[in-house]
């Protein structure tokens, strides 16, 4: 078979062997051994069957397009190409491919062709859910490198924490004794354990997640989108009992909603003008482009339409959503605009704000999920679920499906769209990072750190670096779940999430203790500059050179400080984890009786810790050549420097090859060593060496701290400005509905009631009396008529006689010849 039709069958299966997961433990979980104990087999198989499948596609598609870094190079080089003979003219150079194959070569200096028109990619459809005049809704894929790098990361991540789950869960194997939930006669809360119904959740959310993965277009996103969502209410809320719990959960569920709204703004843009939500151009079985008699494309998809081959590739406004603008503009919406806007006018103006709508709306889900500010507030309270939810769904896939959705959509950003993406990432990272260095429960400086990290990812997604942001989407995919992983070992050793009460346990959980120690470093991107260092040194490194190189490219104060924010953002990174482990594995113990009662989690906990420490050392290393293999996936002409937009003409998102310059390259490391360097030198002053009082520098620093403890008061802020407003709307409603509506109601009932009653009275004494009168007096006439039927014969034989005289009488007297032919007879 050809990798075109093995692809879809391989990704396939492992997409929906968790949904078979899922549909199992959901009929037969509790039949599955003693309390259910074989519901984490069951899905722990399914997912590892999963991986063995994401595995043989990563392999087959390897073998089919090799990763060389010849070609990576040749990349750069052509990309360097088109830039000159941009600044030149404004046009693309003739040589460069404008056919529509999305494989076309170019050839190098060298002599050489290699692949650059755009990634290589398969889609097609597996079913048609809809299909009326041009809507088409279908249940189809789109894979290419990312696709299939992002099943093999979910998968292997997901296996990991199958496997520990399995250990962190055994309490819900029996009756559970909830110490966190008191009855109203002051007992604790006892239940039935929901060790299957845990696993059966975890089997939906890979279900979700994978199909989110391998959509082939945005609409079956947004569907795998929502159902993601509602695994995280699910999970969050697993201790429902617990109002902390439910609220948390209430929490996540509705601010995602208020993201999901403007993506539907986006959906709706985006049909509305191109008529299609599908992502690649429709191809034939084998893979080909599927071509139309006038020699295009048969049915474009969203990225052809706003990056069109013939035009090299470069976003330009697509026909759809010029067409809305004349017709806005017909309308008289467009005059204001056409007038005080320089080129393009009208109908071209208003259709770029139209893919500014769309791009803005899509990236407002990204901003929910991925826990952006403003919508960052939901992460954190989500820690409520157990451990393992916070590592698989808070960390590795579900707030990294934002990023990852900003890197599908990359090609259809505008460059002022880039720039929201950008402001919003150095907003949210600098914002999280700030709230981490005052946490002290250990699942929530997690929390934070995973809120800053993606702010990293964003920002640097938003300053042009599709690579950068995407490499550490997944290295930090690896070191987050392994750091979620070793806090729920601290927390299932000691009972307790506060730090406060922690201290010295290396010595009692060596195998958490360093795991951790290598997720810290991971993530902080240690290392030996220029030499070698653990996964998170080079992706981390790649986003502030990107950074750097944006700065250099664009003199405004805005655009250097996204760079000033992602330098200070990692001093602070290195500060607050070092701060983590000092506080819970080094020094005396803080609580002896927590001390005393901690030991190290069962084989079944730390195996799965070792291996991922395994993977955040090493998935970064060149030699795996991960970024190389996900440049594949670069979409077309975003390798390029792109100069300005029409609302922003003097921005310029430099090529992100630019960033692997020499100069830029070497300072970016310099400060990447450097800021890491001087947060881990002052937490180990403070924490481990004790040089510096962390009480003298709080008392010092009192208001900034009371900020940061307080996390910066957004709670109370949107309680104020939101939740209150709309609290006191639905209490004066509910007021109105009890107070008018409901004794209105109530009123009418009593009236009714009352008319009834005097119908009733009508109905008794004059309606039935009269009708009970009657039949009593023909029941009294039938009666005394029954004494004539005596059965005597004589009796009846005396009274047919004389009725039969009395009868001949009345004739012969009474009779009236009209009434007859003829004369009575006589007698």
């Amino acid at each position: 078979m050809s990798l075109p039709s093995t692809l879809p069958v391989l990704l396939g299966l492992a997409w929906l062997v968790p949904l078979a997961s899922f549909t199992v433990i959901l009929f037969f979980g509790p039949r599955l051994g003693p309390h259910g104990k074989h519901g984490s087999t069951v899905a722990t198989g399914a997912i590892l069957t999963s991986f063995v499948l994401s595995l043989a596609a990563l392999i087959g598609w390897v073998w089919e397009h090799p990763v060389q870094t010849a070609k990576h190079e040749a990349h750069h080089a052509v990309a360097a190409k088109i830039d000159a003979a941009e600044k030149a003219d404004g046009k693309i150079e003739t040589g460069i491919p404008k056919t529509g194959d999305k494989s076309a070569a170019v050839e190098t200096e060298g002599g050489e062709s290699h692949e650059h028109a755009g990634p290589v990619y398969y889609s097609g459809e597996w079913y048609t859910l809809v299909s009326v005049g041009r809507l088409r809704l279908t249940v189809g894929y789109y894979i290419d490198a990312l696709t299939i790098v992002m099943f093999t990361m979910v998968t292997l991540i997901a296996s990991c924490i199958h496997f520990y789950a399995s250990g962190y869960m055994h309490e819900e194997l029996h009756e559970v004794t909830d110490h966190e939930v008191t009855l109203s006669d002051g007992h604790h809360l006892h239940r039935p354990g929901r060790y299957p119904r845990f696993f059966q959740y975890l089997s939906l959310f890979c279900f979700s997640m994978l199909g989110l993965v391998i959509a082939g277009n945005i609409f079956m996103v947004f569907v795998f989108w929502e159902l993601v969502g509602a695994c995280s209410y699910f999970l969050i809320g697993f201790y429902i009992e617990r109002r902390s719990a439910s609220t948390a959960a209430n929490k996540a569920f509705i601010t995602n909603r208020i993201g999901d709204w403007g993506m539907l703004i986006g959906l709706m843009a985006i049909w509305g003008s191109l008529g299609t939500f599908a992502f690649g151009d429709k191809q034939t079985p084998d893979g080909k482009l599927a071509v139309a008699k006038s020699g295009g494309a048969e049915s474009p998809g969203i990225f052809s339409l706003v990056r069109r081959p013939e035009n090299g590739h470069r976003l330009m406004t697509p026909e759809g959503m010029v067409r809305d603008g004349m017709s806005a503009t017909a309308v008289g919406v467009a005059t204001d605009v056409a007038k005080t806007t320089a080129e393009p006018e009208g109908p071209a103006k208003i259709g770029h704000w139209l893919l500014i709508v769309a791009g803005l709306g899509i990236f407002c889900g990204c901003v929910g999920k991925s826990a952006q500010f403003p919508l960052h507030v939901w992460l954190p309270d989500a820690m409520e679920g157990p451990t393992p939810v916070s590592a698989l769904v808070h960390s590795a896939t579900m707030v990294a499906a934002g990023v990852y959705l900003v890197g599908r959509f990359f090609p259809v950003f505008t460059p002022e769209v880039l720039l929201v993406i950008a402001i919003t990432g150095g907003v949210t990272l600098m914002l999280a990072a700030t709230i981490a260095i005052t946490a002290v429960d250990i699942k929530r400086v997690l929390a934070y750190s995973t809120i800053s990290q993606l702010g990293y990812m964003m920002l640097a997604l938003g300053v042009g670096g599709w690579l950068a942001g995407l490499f550490h989407l997944i290295t930090h995919a690896f070191f987050k779940s392994l750091l979620f992983l070793c806090s729920g070992s601290v927390i299932h050793a000691c009972h307790t999430n506060d730090m406060r009460k922690m201290g010295g346990l290396r010595k009692k959980m060596p195998w958490t203790a360093y795991t951790m120690l290598v997720g810290c470093l991971a993530i902080i991107g240690g290392g030996i500059p220029f030499l070698i260092g653990l996964s998170g040194y080079y992706s981390k490194d790649s986003i502030i050179a990107q950074a750097l190189s944006f700065k250099l490219a664009n003199p405004s104060p805005l655009c250097g400080m996204m760079f000033y924010a992602v330098a200070g953002g990692a001093a602070i990174t290195a500060f607050y984890m070092f701060r983590l482990w000092y506080m819970t594995f080094a020094g005396k113990p803080r609580d002896q009786h927590v001390y005393d009662h901690a030991h190290e989690s069962p084989k079944v906990m730390y195996v799965p810790l070792v291996v991922l420490a395994v993977f955040a050392v090493c998935v970064g290393w060149p030699i795996f050549q991960l970024p190389q293999l996900l440049e594949q996936a670069r979409p077309a002409g975003t390798g390029i420097t792109i100069n300005g937009g029409v609302f922003a003409p003097t921005l310029v998102h430099p090529a992100e090859h630019l960033s692997h310059e020499g100069s830029i390259h070497i300072t970016a490391t310099l400060v990447a060593s450097a800021t890491a360097l001087s947060g881990f030198l002052l937490a180990t002053a403070i924490y481990c060496w004790r040089l510096i009082s962390a009480d003298e520098i709080r008392n010092q620093f009192r208001p900034l701290y009371n900020l940061f403890w307080n996390k910066w008061y957004f709670d109370e802020i949107y309680q104020k400005i939101f939740i209150g407003p709309v609290m006191f709307v639905s209490r004066r409603v509910a007021d109105f509905d009890r107070q008018v509506i409901d004794r209105f109601i109530n009123g009418c009932a009593v009236a009714v009631r009352q008319i009834s009653v005097l119908d009733d009275l009508i109905d008794r004494w004059f309606v039935d009396g009269l009708v009970n009168f009657t039949s009593r007096k023909i029941f009294a006439l039938a009666i005394s008529l029954r004494g004539v039927q005596t059965g005597r014969l004589r009796q009846y034989v005396m009274l047919i006689v004389v009725g039969t005289v009395g009868l001949f009488v009345i004739v012969s007297f009474f009779w009236n010849p009209a009434w007859g032919a003829g004369p009575p007879l006589k007698p």
